[in-house]
């Protein structure tokens, strides 16, 4: 963490509890990000000027800081406010020029060695976890450098991608995927089309496909029929329209009013016997 131990010798003077230690922390974070502090305190006041340094009275008052920072490459103010409670400490950022707000809370126990205050080299435990902490929870909802970093490298690992996946397609000795390409809609066969036709007549019992059906429809099998359309009606037994065109019908007696006679060969009525009556 190159520029932390810098710091803290600097303002080793003004840390005397754990929290102070915490808020040095952050302090630094906030540098490490693109920004510069530009004073303690609520109120700006006309001799101030940006720097990586902690303002002179910074840890005056152990209950409440209060800092005051700019980036340093944009207009963005931040107000930085820590409050002590209990064990923990409370941070809170504010854009004061888009009001968002963020905050994070920290076991101060957990990352101070309060009795190495003054020994850099073990005054922090879990330096890592808390800088992890400060990243996530306090700084992203801000405009700040270290987003804009991450959302350029982003892009530029999505652009690497495109990249060697256009390479991978131009490998001569590359194996192709048996899945469809992108943007391709896969080419599947017919399922009634040789050779998976099998139980065609099953699926299609008509054969309005073209194949056989397992039902036979004598207006539509193809065999040699008579011309008699049922449509055109039955004289004195159905009317024109009363069979739909088309329509399969099975009649129901002898067609045309001129019915055969009896043939000579016919057999005779049961218990005839008289062949000259």
């Amino acid at each position: 963490m190159a520029g932390l131990e810098v710091l803290y010798t600097c303002v080793a003077g003004g840390i005397t509890c754990p929290q102070d230690a915490v808020v040095c922390f952050v302090h630094w974070e906030m540098i490490k990000n693109g920004y510069r502090c530009i004073g303690s305190g609520d109120e700006p006041r006309s001799s101030e000027k940006k720097s990586e340094l902690l303002p002179a009275d910074w840890s005056s008052n152990k209950e409440l800081y209060t800092l005051r920072y700019k980036a340093s490459d944009t207009d963005a103010h931040m107000l930085l406010k820590a409050i002590t409670v209990d064990s923990t400490l409370i941070f809170n950022l504010m854009n004061l020029s888009s009001q968002q707000v963020s905050d994070l809370t920290v076991n101060i126990s957990d990352h101070v060695n309060a009795d190495q205050l003054h020994t850099f080299d073990s005054v922090f435990k879990s330096a890592d976890s808390l800088s992890e902490k400060v990243t996530t929870q306090l700084l992203p909802a801000q405009d700040r450098q270290g987003g804009q970093k991450a959302e350029k490298k982003s892009r530029r690992e999505d652009e690497d991608e495109e990249r060697r996946r256009r390479g991978e397609d131009n490998d001569p000795l590359r194996i192709p995927s048996r899945g469809p390409r992108p943007g391709t809609q896969p080419h599947w066969p017919d399922p009634m089309a040789p050779p998976f036709a099998a139980g065609g007549a099953d699926l299609d019992p008509f054969g309005s496909r073209g194949g056989g059906g397992m039902i036979v429809d004598p207006l539509r099998s193809g065999y040699p029929r008579s011309g008699f359309d049922p449509s055109s009606g039955i004289p004195d037994i159905l009317p024109p329209g009363a069979v739909p065109p088309g329509a399969r019908f099975d009649p129901f007696g002898p067609i045309g009013r001129h019915r055969p006679g009896p043939d000579p060969d016919h057999m005779p009525p049961p218990g005839y016997d008289d062949m000259f009556m």
